[in-house]
């Protein structure tokens, strides 16, 4: 373990699917001696990418868990996280770029910044991870990695700069100028792992003067030195463009551009070069912890090992040897035998065995200090719980989790394979923040939510292999909402009079749409005609009728309720009566506010040959797709969509058909849109039969 935290990077390769990342990363291992031997992602030797450790990763050729690794570049240590690209395993990612430093964004020299490569950026945007581009698939027919950058620029807004240019286009793609240097690279042997450097041939000269001059303009915003160098027309040494192009790449105002190919392991060399000079080590970034008893106080942690520990657990994952926790270190350090307190329970834990991973390999350690990721055995926690040395009351913050879209319901074959389901679903959902399981109280039938077909599909399928567990799964279904159209008063008087003391509570106001929020609740009541004591009561009442609403009994969302007046008895009123009179008033009102049913809309996006164009838009049209744009990148056509999700179950089968297989789409959630009148109908009809038959 390095001992110069300065040393230290921890990086993420995130991308669209099929860009390249989990190649990208096996020749990253390869060149840092991390592996002695490159497998392949779809490799014909049967043993897939070290970082698709899953059985499933490998047969079906996709990353679904991010896996974790790391290596050594010249004096530096690379901590990596490997991630997927399917937008149903969006968590894995969302995780990763909350307690990494720095990222590498890989973009598809054909394809450009797809939809998926929006998503992974709005992450990076939203933890302030600063990035490096690189541009891979340079050999491949139709690649322009200039087209990229501008589109780095034009999708993404950022301030995407050139630090090197191809040598040969597309299958004669041969090495890279580094446009920093002035020096051609060539990647030779047959791993591209001989680096050969040699001057600018003759033909590339003036592209590649024009481009330095378009760098140089770009960093001396951030170096008062190199701009009088450029004033004075004096030379331009690289310790100067470095530095300039750091300082931006860490403010996020600089994304330097990187070429090559990972499959035909040209560039990797000077992509880790890039990590090195270019991407944060853990003391550039600033870390924040909030004070507990004052969650408005922030607290910026040090970054110190020889400071109290704060830790993060970010993901876990259920090994041979119980629970193992993955855990990034912001402060301190962390030993075998040390006791620490989970923040979130105020457990405190002793911790055993302490271990780095190398993808679904373990190496164990006396001890992890502040600025690296490691793992421990278990420690019973849940992901996103802050470990810290005991005393201090300190917690991190968490990560965003995105709420599911899609539902299935689920039944066990048989008696062992209920108690294996059981056991599985409990540590998925541990797992998984975005993978929910519960039971249905009316159909006692075992829901399972997630972010979409995908990513169910993959949860069935592991229940099956890892937990023996036969399963029979219902038709999905959508997470419907229901919403208020209208403003509508109530005034309602819960009276209930046995023996002994009764129930007694007047609550009286106004319901009305609350477009963008789940719930509000305003307090107007004047001149105590409800006793303060009570309001609190009044609030849980009208919250617990938001769990299904009365127009179709789906979770209500985008509701205001104010509550202006009412009225007590002095022995008869209690919680209980003031929590009765607020679903009283609720059922009241909202029959009147013009309820509507809400269903998910999903931003869709296909990649397909141009000749299907025609195909693909006419499905979209058949599923109440509205069609956004169409653009030809290449030899493929790109088209943007928003659809009802109930209208893209089975998609995947539909498009391969209608394109012979040759056309993929990313699908994720956009907002909540009102169903229109004939689906409704249709609905109801489908609920009416149900209710006949009691299914």
């Amino acid at each position: 373990m390095n001992t110069d935290i300065q040393k230290v990077r921890n990086i993420g390769i995130s991308a669209h699917i099929d860009s390249g990342k989990t190649t990208l990363t096996e020749r990253i291992l390869f060149m840092t001696r991390r592996i002695h031997r490159i497998h392949e992602v779809r490799g014909k030797d049967g043993v897939g990418a070290t970082m698709d450790s899953m059985e499933l990763e490998k047969e079906r050729g996709i990353t679904i868990a991010s896996a974790a690794t790391y290596c050594q570049w010249g004096d530096h240590e690379v901590n990596i996280i490997d991630t997927p690209g399917h937008v149903d395993f969006t968590i894995e990612v969302e995780r990763a770029l909350r307690v990494l430093d720095g990222a590498i964004l890989v973009l598809c020299a054909v394809g450009g910044v797809q939809s998926q490569s929006i998503t992974v950026d709005q992450q990076m945007k939203r933890y302030r991870v600063p990035c490096i581009a690189f541009v891979n698939k340079c050999d491949r027919s139709g690649a322009d990695p200039f087209r990229v950058i501008a589109q780095l620029r034009e999708k993404l807004h950022h301030n995407a700069v050139a630090l090197q240019i191809p040598i040969g286009q597309e299958a004669g793609f041969e090495g890279v100028i580094d446009l920093i240097s002035m020096k051609a690279v060539y990647f030779d042997g047959d791993y591209g792992d001989a680096v050969r450097i040699e001057a600018i041939p003759a033909d590339l000269l003036d592209l590649a003067r024009e481009k330095r001059d378009i760098l140089i303009d770009a960093a001396s915003i951030f170096s008062d030195e190199l701009t009088d160098a450029v004033l004075e027309e004096t030379e331009i040494s690289e310790r100067m463009l470095l530095a300039a192009v750091r300082t931006g790449t860490l403010k996020r105002e600089i994304t330097p551009v990187l070429m090559g190919s990972a499959y035909k392991n040209k560039g990797i060399q000077t992509l880790l070069d890039a990590v090195t000079r270019f991407l944060p080590s853990p003391m550039d970034v600033s870390n924040i912890a909030m004070d507990i008893d004052d969650p408005e106080k922030q607290i910026i942690l040090s970054g110190k090992a020889d400071d109290p520990l704060v830790a993060l657990a970010f993901k876990l994952e259920d090994g041979h040897y119980g629970q193992l926790s993955y855990i990034r270190l912001y402060q301190g350090m962390l030993k075998k035998g040390d006791v620490a307190v989970n923040m979130r329970n105020r457990q405190k834990i002793k911790v055993g065995r302490i271990v780095r991973m190398h993808a679904d390999q373990m190496e164990d350690v006396e001890r992890i200090s502040a600025g690296y990721i490691g793992a421990f055995f278990g420690i019973d926690c849940s992901s996103g719980d802050t470990f810290a040395a005991p005393g201090l009351n300190l917690s991190m913050t968490s990560m965003f989790v995105p709420e599911p879209v899609i539902s299935l319901a689920i039944k066990p074959v048989n008696l062992q394979s209920e108690k294996n389901m059981t056991k599985a679903l409990s540590r998925f959902t541990k797992e998984d923040p975005t993978f929910r399981a519960f039971t249905n109280e009316e159909t006692n039938e075992t829901i399972i939510s997630g972010m979409g077909e995908l990513h169910l599909e993959i949860y069935l399928e592991r229940m099956k292999r890892e937990y023996q567990s036969d399963i029979i799964s219902g038709e999905p279904r959508v997470a419907y909402r229901e919403t208020i159209s209208a403003r509508s008063e109530f005034d309602y008087t819960h009276k209930k009079q046995t023996g002994g003391s009764g129930q007694y509570g007047r609550i009286s106001g106004y319901l009305e749409p609350a477009p963008d929020q789940d719930f509000i609740f305003e307090n107007k009541v004047t001149g105590g005609s409800i006793p303060t004591q009570f309001i609190p009561a009044c609030e849980k009442g009208f919250k617990a009728c938001l769990e299904k609403g009365p127009y179709m009994k789906y979770p209500v969302t985008g509701i205001k309720i104010v509550i202006n007046d009412g009225a007590s008895h002095t022995v008869d009123s209690s919680d209980i009566a003031f929590q009765a009179a607020a679903r009283g008033s609720f059922q009241q009102g909202y029959v009147k506010a013009s309820p509507i049913l809400l269903e998910p809309i999903m931003k869709v996006v296909v990649e397909t040959p141009g000749e299907f164009q025609g195909n693909v838009m006419g499905s979209m049209n058949q599923r109440r797709g509205i069609i956004i744009g169409a653009h030809d990148v290449g030899y493929t056509t790109v088209i943007e969509a928003r659809v009802p999700l109930a209208e893209m179950f089975g998609y995947a089968t539909v498009l391969r058909s209608l394109t012979q297989g040759k056309a993929q789409f990313t699908m994720e959630f956009d907002a909540y849109k009102q169903v229109p009148k004939s689906v409704l109908d249709k609905l109801r009809e489908k609920e009416e039969k149900k209710i006949k038959t009691g299914t």
